[in-house]
C-alpha cells in the first residue's frame, strides 16, 4: 500500500480494549444487533389473518374514505370540504399501496437480492394521487365510490400540491427512473432530501419581474410521506482530525469535535405500474439533536434557546440556497454532505444486517451518483471503511471504486461543481485529507503510465492550483467510479472529447459510455393525455404499449387515414381547449385554440436561449404590424408560451423573464394586430402544470446552442403526445430526429464542431449582428416595449449580444431561426400533413422509454436483475 499522506495532526487520543482500532480484512463480516422482534409462527399467522387483502370494489372505497375522514382527520358529513375529502381518499389509496410496499421490502428483507440506490438532489415526482389510482388501476373504483359520496375525482385531484423536491429536468429525470425502476421490478432506492420550502414558489409581479416566496407545500399533510422517527443518523461537521491508538500501537484516524445534526428519514413510495412491486425514496429531513435550550430560555435569552433547532433545520429548508455569498456556499456543501452521510449509514446499516463480508459489499450495493452534487459520497464511504470499520486504504478503495458510477449531466464549465480546499478543510476535515490521498495515489498511477508529462497531471488532478485551491468534483466522480456515463449520444461524445478527454487517454473509453434520457409514458402519456391514451388503446387493441412504448409503432401506419387523422386531431384541439381555459381562469388571458401553440417551457437560462424565442417573437409582432388586411390573412395565428424559474441569484435569466412579460403586455393588448399574435408567460410551471400544457403543444422549442443541452427530456414528452420540435442539432433532439424522421422536425442552426471557431471569430473580431435582430435590438432601446424607462433596464441584457461577445450564438442563428419558423406556419396550413406529422411523431418515441434507459443502466452499469413479487 503506498504511504499515505495523512497529515497527522498532534492530537493522539489513547483507547482502550473497549475501543476497537485493530485492523480488519475485507473477509470481516461486520454485524449489528437488530432491535426487532422476531415473530414465531403462530404470531406470524395471527398477523397475515388480519392485512386486509380485500378487493377494491366503489363499497370498499366508500368504507375506507369514509373511515379517513372521521378517524384519521376527524371530519364529519356536516363539515367536509374538496381538500378534506382528497387527504381521506389519498390515505385510502396509500392503504393499498402499502400493501404492495410492505410486501416488496418483507421479500428483499428475506432474499437480499443486490440493490441499486440513486443519490439524487432533487425528485420532481408531482402529484401521487392520480398517479397511484393508475398504477394500481383503481381509479374507476375510486370515481364511483366518491361520487357517491357526493364529490367528483377530477375536483378532487386539484387539490394535491406538487411535491417541491425538485426544479427541473435533473429532478423529473429522477422521478421517471423511480417509476421505471418500480414497473420493472428492479430492487431500487431512491434518496435525496426533504425540502421544508422547496426551491422556491414563483411569483410574477405587477412590474413584471421574477420574485421568490416559499414553497409551503407541507402545510396541509403529506399524506405520501412517512415519518420514520426510529430511523436518525448523526452528521457532523468541522472539528479536527486526530489518531485514536492502543496499547499495540495499532491506529486509526478519527474525526472529533466539532458539530452534529440528525437526519431523520421520510419514505415516499413509489407504486409500479400493472405490478406488485413497490418502489421507495428516502428523504432526509435535518433536526438538532437538542432542539430548546432551557438554560437559555430561563435566562431570558429566547433566540439563542432555539438557535440550534433554526441551525439544523437550515440544512433543509430550501432546494440549491442561494450561493453567491460565502454563507451560501457553504450551506450548500453541508446540505450535500448532510445527504450523502446519512444515505451511506443508511446503506451500511441494511448491509450490516445480512452478515455478509465487507468483499461482497459491491455485490450487494450499486450506487449511482446524479450528476455530481452526491460526489461527497465517494470520500465518505472511504472515511467510514477506513476511521470506523478498520479497512486498510487499497481494501477500502477496491470497494468504493465497485460500487460507485456517475452519470454526468452538463459539459458547461460553470455546472460543473468545485469547492474551494480552505471551506472544505473547515467544514470536512478528514474528508480534504482523504481527497488528497485519492488525488495523489491517482496521479501516481497516471504518472506511472504518461511518464514526464506534468502537464497532464495537472490537468486531470482533482485539485485544482487556482487561488483558493479547488476541489473539481467532477474529477473526484470520474476517479472514483466505475462508470461514467453521458445522457445523449452527442453529449456522451463531446463528455470524451470535450469535458474528459485526458481521463480517455489514462483509462481507455470503455470506461465513458452513452444511456440516452428516457421519460415514463405512465404519467406523460396514459395519465397526462387521457383522450390520445383512449385513442392509442382503441386503435393498438390494449394498453400493453404502457409497459412496451415500442409498440406506439402501429400507428405508423393510420398517419395518412383520413379518419384517423380526424380523431387524433380532435384529441389535440381538446387539449388546446384545455389549456385555453386554464390561461382565461388563472391569467385572464384570451387565446385562440384554433391558433398554432407554440410552447417553451423549461428552466431559464441563457443556453436554453429563452432570449432568443423572445427576440423572435419581437420580430413577428412588427412584421405583423407592417402587413396589409390581405396579407394579415395568409398569416397563422400564433400564441407563444414560455414557463420556467429563473435562480434568485441569476440576474441575466431573470431579465429575460422581465423582458417576455414586458413584450406579453404590449402584443396582448394590441387591438390592431387581429388577435394574430398571443404571448403568456404561466408562472411557477411545476409538473401538474407540464401536464396540462405539454399535450395542447403544436410547436415546443429546444432550442440549445448546440453542444451545450446533455440531452433534455421535456423536448421526449412533448413529442410523444403528438407535439413537433422546432429545434437545434443537440442534445436528445438528434435522436429524435432519427427516430421520428426528419421530415417530422423543423431542426435549424449551427452544429457544435462550429461553435468554437464562431466564438473565437466573435471574440477577436467582433459580432456581426444579424440584420433582423438589430431591427429587434434597437426596438427594445427606442421604448417600444415598457417605455424609455424600462429600455434602460434591458440595457445588460443586450449588452449579452454586443460587448458580451454573445456567447450563445445568438445573431449567428438567428436567421436560420425565423426560417425554421416560417416553414412551420407553411406546414400548419396543411392540416393533413401537419396531423400526418403529429401522430409520427408519437409513433417513433417507443427508444425514449425510461424503461428502456433503465434497464440499460441495470445491465451495462449495476449489475442488477428483476425482482419480482408475486399476489
Amino acid at each position: 500500500m503506498p504511504k499515505l499522506t495523512r497529515r497527522l495532526t498532534d492530537v493522539v487520543i489513547h483507547v482502550d480494549k473497549e475501543q476497537d482500532v485493530e485492523p480488519v480484512t475485507p473477509t470481516s463480516v461486520p454485524s449489528r444487533a437488530s432491535k426487532h422482534k422476531k415473530l414465531d409462527t403462530e404470531e406470524l399467522k395471527e398477523w397475515r389473518k388480519y392485512i386486509d387483502h380485500s378487493q377494491v370494489t366503489p363499497e370498499t372505497v366508500k368504507k375506507s374514505v369514509v373511515h379517513h375522514s372521521i378517524a384519521t382527520l376527524c371530519r364529519g358529513p356536516y363539515n367536509l370540504d374538496n381538500l378534506s375529502l382528497y387527504l381521506a381518499t389519498a390515505h385510502s389509496v396509500r392503504d393499498r399501496l402499502l400493501e404492495d410496499w410492505n410486501a416488496t421490502q418483507e421479500k428483499l428483507h428475506a432474499e437480499n437480492p443486490k440493490r441499486c440506490y440513486y443519490l439524487s438532489m432533487e425528485f420532481l415526482i408531482g402529484r401521487a394521487l392520480d398517479n397511484a389510482l393508475h398504477c394500481l388501476k383503481v381509479k374507476d373504483a375510486y370515481k364511483d365510490g366518491v361520487k357517491d359520496l357526493g364529490f367528483k375525482l377530477e375536483d378532487l385531484l386539484q387539490e394535491e400540491h406538487d411535491a417541491a423536491l425538485g426544479n427541473g429536468g435533473l429532478g423529473r429525470l429522477a422521478a421517471c427512473y423511480m417509476d421505471a425502476a418500480a414497473t420493472l421490478d428492479y430492487p431500487t432506492w431512491g434518496y435525496g432530501l426533504r425540502y421544508q420550502y422547496g426551491i422556491f414558489k414563483q411569483i410574477i409581479n405587477k412590474e413584471g419581474y421574477q420574485t421568490e416566496m416559499p414553497d409551503y407545500w407541507l402545510n396541509f399533510n403529506n399524506p405520501w410521506e412517512f415519518p420514520r422517527t426510529d430511523i436518525r443518523y448523526d452528521v457532523q461537521f468541522y472539528g479536527y482530525v486526530a489518531t485514536k491508538m492502543n496499547d499495540k500501537g495499532e491506529s486509526r484516524m478519527s474525526w472529533e469535535g466539532g458539530e452534529r445534526v440528525q437526519a431523520m428519514a421520510y419514505d415516499v413510495p413509489i407504486p409500479g405500474f400493472d405490478t406488485k412491486g413497490c418502489g421507495n425514496i428516502r428523504l432526509w429531513s435535518s433536526k438538532p439533536l437538542n432542539s430548546f435550550d432551557f438554560a437559555s430560555f430561563n435566562d431570558g435569552d429566547y433566540d439563542r434557546s432555539v438557535a440550534e433547532q433554526k441551525n439544523a433545520e437550515n440544512l433543509t429548508s430550501v432546494l440549491y440556497p442561494n450561493d453567491n455569498h460565502l454563507v451560501g456556499k457553504e450551506l450548500r456543501l453541508k446540505q450535500e454532505y448532510f445527504f450523502v452521510s446519512a444515505s451511506l449509514q443508511d446503506i451500511i446499516h441494511r448491509f450490516k444486517r445480512q452478515k455478509c463480508a465487507w468483499k461482497d459489499f459491491p455485490d450487494k450495493v450499486a450506487v449511482q451518483l446524479n450528476d455530481t452534487h452526491p460526489t461527497l459520497a465517494i470520500p465518505e464511504l472511504q472515511r467510514i471503511l477506513l476511521d470506523d470499520e478498520g479497512l486498510d486504504w487499497d481494501d477500502a478503495w477496491d470497494i468504493v471504486t465497485r460500487v460507485f458510477a456517475f452519470t454526468n449531466h452538463t459539459v458547461l464549465p460553470e455546472a460543473l461543481e468545485c469547492w474551494s480546499v480552505p471551506m472544505m478543510e473547515k467544514i470536512l476535515p478528514r474528508h480534504m485529507q482523504i481527497v488528497y490521498d485519492i488525488n495523489l495515489f491517482f496521479l501516481q498511477k497516471v504518472e506511472k503510465v504518461h511518464q514526464g508529462d506534468r502537464e497532464l497531471l495537472k490537468r486531470v488532478s482533482i485539485i485544482e492550483e487556482s487561488s483558493p485551491q479547488q476541489v473539481r468534483m467532477a474529477y473526484l466522480a470520474v476517479v472514483g467510479s466505475h462508470t461514467v456515463n453521458g445522457v445523449a449520444a452527442l453529449h456522451s461524445e463531446l463528455v470524451k472529447t470535450q469535458l474528459f478527454p485526458d481521463f480517455i487517454r489514462y483509462y481507455g473509453p470503455e470506461k465513458f459510455i452513452n444511456i440516452t434520457n428516457g421519460i415514463t409514458p405512465r404519467r406523460w402519456l396514459f395519465q397526462a393525455n387521457p383522450d390520445l391514451r383512449d385513442l392509442i388503446t382503441e386503435t393498438l387493441g390494449s394498453t400493453n404499449w404502457v409497459t412496451h412504448l415500442d409498440d406506439l409503432k402501429g400507428l405508423a401506419k393510420y398517419a395518412e387515414d383520413s379518419a384517423f387523422q380526424e380523431k387524433w386531431m380532435d384529441v389535440k384541439f381538446k387539449n388546446k381547449l384545455r389549456l385555453a381555459k386554464w390561461i382565461k381562469k388563472n391569467l385572464d388571458i384570451d387565446v385562440n385554440p384554433h391558433a398554432l401553440f407554440d410552447i417553451q417551457v423549461k428552466r431559464i437560462h441563457e443556453y436554453k436561449r429563452q432570449f432568443m424565442n423572445i427576440l423572435g417573437v419581437i420580430y413577428r409582432y412588427k412584421n405583423i404590424k407592417l402587413l396589409s388586411p390581405e396579407e394579415r390573412e395568409q398569416l397563422v395565428p400564433r400564441v407563444c408560451i414560455f414557463g420556467g424559474k429563473a435562480a434568485p441569484g441569476y440576474y441575466v435569466a431573470k431579465m429575460v423573464i422581465k423582458l417576455i412579460t414586458t413584450v406579453a403586455e404590449v402584443v396582448n393588448n394590441d387591438e390592431t394586430i387581429d388577435d394574430l399574435l398571443k404571448v403568456v408567460y404561466i408562472p411557477d410551471y411545476n409538473v401538474s402544470r407540464a401536464e396540462i400544457i405539454i399535450p395542447a403543444s403544436d410547436i415546443s422549442q429546444h432550442i440549445s446552442t448546440a453542444g451545450t443541452e446533455a440531452s433534455g427530456t421535456s423536448n421526449m414528452k412533448f413529442v410523444l403526445n403528438g407535439g413537433l420540435i422546432l429545434g437545434t442539432v443537440d442534445g436528445a433532439n438528434i435522436e429524435i430526429r432519427d427516430e421520428i424522421g426528419a421530415e417530422n422536425i423543423f431542426m435549424f442552426g449551427t452544429t457544435a464542431e462550429k461553435v468554437a471557431d464562431i466564438r473565437h471569430q466573435q471574440k477577436y473580431h467582433g459580432v456581426l449582428i444579424d440584420p433582423n435582430l438589430q431591427v429587434v435590438i434597437n426596438s427594445i432601446q427606442a421604448g417600444e416595449f415598457g417605455g424609455p424607462e424600462t429600455a434602460s433596464v434591458f440595457g445588460p441584457l443586450i449588452n449579452t449580444l454586443t460587448y458580451g461577445g454573445d456567447y450563445y450564438l445568438i445573431s449567428a442563428d438567428f436567421e436560420m431561426y425565423l426560417d425554421a419558423h416560417d416553414h412551420s406556419d407553411v406546414v400548419f396550413k396543411d392540416k393533413a400533413a401537419w396531423a400526418k406529422k403529429s401522430i409520427m411523431c408519437t409513433a417513433g418515441m417507443g427508444f425514449f422509454s425510461a424503461d428502456r434507459a433503465t434497464r440499460e443502466y441495470a445491465d451495462k452499469i449495476w449489475n442488477l436483475k428483476p425482482f419480482h413479487i408475486k399476489n
